[in-house]
């Protein structure tokens, strides 16, 4: 196994990690990391990696694209579902339960993405690939009500099999951390919520289970203390590693500048010298536009254990269709004939250029003939020349 700086991993061919399943026939195998718990694993990450890294997705495809392409972490995001699941805004206008289930479809999808990546396909000479699950952290807003929407939202999340849940300390019905308005609840009430999530995880035998508590205190215009801006989200801050529960301490902030974020991490740690953090490193910034943007490297060295680019995933999807649509609407199919040379440009590991091997259909005929699945086997796949079709 192979570890780079910027949270990617490889296999290199070593069979040492690897074991059978029985969800797969006999001479194939897999990571034995699946049989770990997701958040066991991701506490094993935070505590080897130098910072750990989750692109942002919204649904079990670009999940899978994650994992497929080595990332050690998958960060499912609200603003990111409210449009993919929605086609709206990030202001508390899906529940838990329609969260939740996407959390929970995208572990499945993950596990079977597994086994159809370590079958490969057997009969194109495309070799297994033996990929690591990484652990999945879901937004949990405000936690969608009082404490007990927190216990029903937490439970559904651990039983889902998700390693990590954020909570933020907003008024309800909350908003993105990037618009405006925003008013926060009591310290109180905030820490009653953390305590939830925490007592509910310990509960379903998840003592693993990694706890994100997030202040918008930055940037919100009414809150019951006096005071505003940094000095608020730094004493709210305080406030909520003091209670002992947060594993991750994640400040949202306006803008892209430095200082803030060095402030921040800085004062927290005169108190809490091991604190880490979380940094959405947001696609609400033009980073583009910086003249010294900060790194991944730079924030790990500020303590930031946990990075994700809330909708990155989303703004790369948007950006290939639009490109798709406008090439056919402008030269019909050969827009589209234009796509699939880029799919299957040579060097360029594009897996969802086969839809077929990207959803595993191979993993289906080989496990399908060792079932004996009627119709299910490559003596029933017609053969087609590959130039043809995927």
């Amino acid at each position: 196994m192979t570890t780079s700086n910027n949270g990617h991993t490889s296999s290199n061919g070593d069979g040492a990690h690897l074991v059978s399943s029985p969800l797969l026939p006999e001479g194939y195998a897999i990571p034995r990391s699946r049989f770990t718990r997701a958040s066991t694993r991701m506490r094993e990450l935070l505590r080897d990696e130098p910072y750990l890294f989750g692109p942002g997705v919204y649904d079990p495809l670009t999940a899978q694209l994650v994992m497929y392409h080595g990332f050690k972490a998958v960060y499912f995001s609200g603003y990111s579902f409210a449009m993919g699941h929605l086609g709206s805004t990030d202001m508390d206008l899906y529940s838990s339960v329609e969260i939740a289930d996407g959390a929970r479809r995208t572990v499945s999808a993950l596990r079977k993405f597994q086994l159809t990546m370590a079958v490969g396909d057997p009969e194109k000479g495309v070799p297994p690939k033996h990929l690591d699950i990484p652990p999945l952290i879901v937004d949990m807003d405000g936690g969608y009500g009082n404490i007990f929407n927190v216990q029903r939202t937490t439970e559904l999340y651990v039983n889902a099999g998700v390693a990590s849940a954020h909570i933020e300390d907003q008024v309800l019905p909350k908003r993105c951390g990037h618009i405006g308005g925003k008013a926060l609840i009591p310290v109180a009430e905030m820490i009653g919520k953390l305590r939830m999530a925490r007592a509910v995880a310990d509960d379903l035998g998840d003592r693993d289970f990694v706890l994100i508590a997030r202040t918008d205190g930055l940037s919100a215009v009414d809150a019951p203390e006096p005071a505003r801006g940094l000095p608020l989200a730094i004493e709210r801050g305080l406030h909520y590693l003091d209670s002992g529960l947060p594993d991750l301490l994640w400040c949202e902030f306006p803008t892209a500048d430095r200082a803030p974020v060095e402030e921040f991490t800085q004062q927290i740690r005169k108190r809490f010298p091991d604190a880490r953090f979380a940094f959405n490193w947001s696609s609400s910034f033009k980073w583009f536009n910086e003249k010294n943007p900060m790194t991944f490297a730079e924030l790990g060295q500020m303590g930031v254990s946990f990075i994700f680019i809330t909708l990155g995933g989303l703004h790369a999807a948007g950006y290939g269709v639009s490109k798709l649509l406008q090439a056919m609407n402008a030269r019909q199919e050969q827009g589209y004939i234009e796509l699939q040379r880029q799919e299957w440009a040579l060097g360029d590991d594009i897996p969802s250029k086969s839809h077929h091997f990207f959803s595993g259909v191979p993993y289906h005929h080989v496990v399908g003939k060792a079932y004996d699945a009627a119709r299910l086997g490559n003596e029933f796949v017609e053969e087609l020349p590959a130039e043809k079709v995927v």
